[in-house]
This record gives structure tokens, C-alpha cells and sequence, in this order.
């Protein structure tokens, strides 16, 4: 079973989202809009098949890391993300929440030994 197959996101906490997005826009170029930014890639494995990368920032109060209480997190690609729950159960990782589906993928939460949180997503690519 494949497990990550690569990062779907980065997202961390900042004092103002709008002023960290205009700064990157302005001095790297990048394309923001009200999220961020999506990087758009094509699969090694098969070049027709596309994928993205989201670069988000998020207000500095943001709930959305907790139970974590670092400044960022890492949102990573998988294929079958209910078989990698499955198997995250069994070998003991924390599953901070139940998994959820929405029109573009399937998503869960772990944490990591240091308190990470980490946010697992299947894309309907």
C-alpha cells in the first residue's frame, strides 16, 4: 500500500493572512487569491493526470491546528485514504478527528509523536 505520495499543502499561522499574501505576490509572484495559492503540477507516473500544492497563509488565532499548538501544518497526498486509516490505527498513531468527504477529496487528522498535527488528504483529482 502507498502511504504519502506527496505534499498537498503548507499552511501556517501569521499576524495578517491578506498583508503575508500581497508580500508574496509582490516579491516572489505569486498568483494569491483569498487562500493563497494553488502550484500546479502533472504526476510523474502519468503527465495527463494534474495535481496541486497549496501555499495557505492562516490568522495567527486560527483554531484550525489545535489540538496542535505549532505554527504550521503539513497537508500530504495519499491514494486510499481510509486503508492508511486503517492501518494508522493499528500501529498506534493519534486520529485527532473522524474522516471527512467533500466534492474535491477525503480528509483526516493525526498527530505526530511531537504533537504535530498533520492533515491527510485523498484528492478527486
Amino acid at each position: 500500500m502507498k502511504r504519502v505520495t506527496g505534499i498537498g499543502g503548507i499552511f501556517f499561522k501569521c499576524k495578517d493572512p491578506d498583508q503575508m499574501k500581497e508580500w508574496y505576490k509582490t516579491h516572489l509572484g505569486f498568483k494569491t487569491d483569498p487562500y493563497g495559492v494553488q502550484f500546479e503540477w502533472r504526476d510523474e507516473e502519468d503527465p495527463s493526470k494534474k495535481g496541486s500544492t497549496v501555499w495557505s497563509p492562516f490568522p495567527e488565532k486560527t483554531g484550525y491546528f489545535a489540538p496542535s499548538e505549532k505554527d504550521f501544518m503539513i497537508n500530504y497526498r495519499v491514494e486510499n485514504l481510509e486503508e492508511l486509516v486503517t492501518a494508522l490505527k493499528e500501529e498506534g498513531v493519534t486520529i485527532v478527528d473522524d474522516l471527512a468527504t467533500y466534492d474535491y477529496g477525503k480528509f483526516i487528522h493525526i498527530l505526530d509523536p511531537e504533537g504535530n498535527k498533520i492533515e491527510l488528504w485523498e484528492p478527486l483529482d
